[in-house]
């Protein structure tokens, strides 16, 4: 069984950085045929993709995040991470880490969200 733990500030000021980390357990974020997402969720809104990094360390962004989005990896610790750049209290969300598979393209294991306020 896969999970997933989203671990991150609650709070960041605006124009600052938000870094946020998955730790994985139960699977390698190297096993083939999977990528590892990063998905928000603002208040009153719909899900928001905002990318994905491949088994083979690939990366993938949402367009509309690219400038300001970063996501790495740490395969000793199987983590992966997100970075957001000059964040704005736009970027209050719940962020979700969660694994995707290739082969079904459907989103097979999700964390349990982490809350991020972005203070004006």
């Amino acid at each position: 069984q896969v999970q997933l733990l989203e671990s991150g500030p609650g709070l960041v000021n605006s124009s600052q950085t938000l870094s946020l980390t998955c730790t994985v357990s139960g699977d390698s974020i190297t096993a083939n045929g999977y990528g590892w997402s990063w998905i928000r969720q603002p208040p009153g809104k719909g899900l928001e993709y905002m990318g994905v990094i491949g088994f083979d360390g690939t990366t993938y962004y949402n367009p509309s995040l690219k400038i300001r989005a970063s996501l790495s990896r740490d395969t000793s610790k199987n983590q992966f991470s997100l970075q957001l750049d000059s964040v704005t209290p736009e970027d209050t969300a719940v962020y979700y880490c969660a694994r995707f598979g290739q082969q079904s393209t459907a989103f097979l294991d999700w964390g349990q969200g982490t809350q991020v306020t972005v203070s004006s």
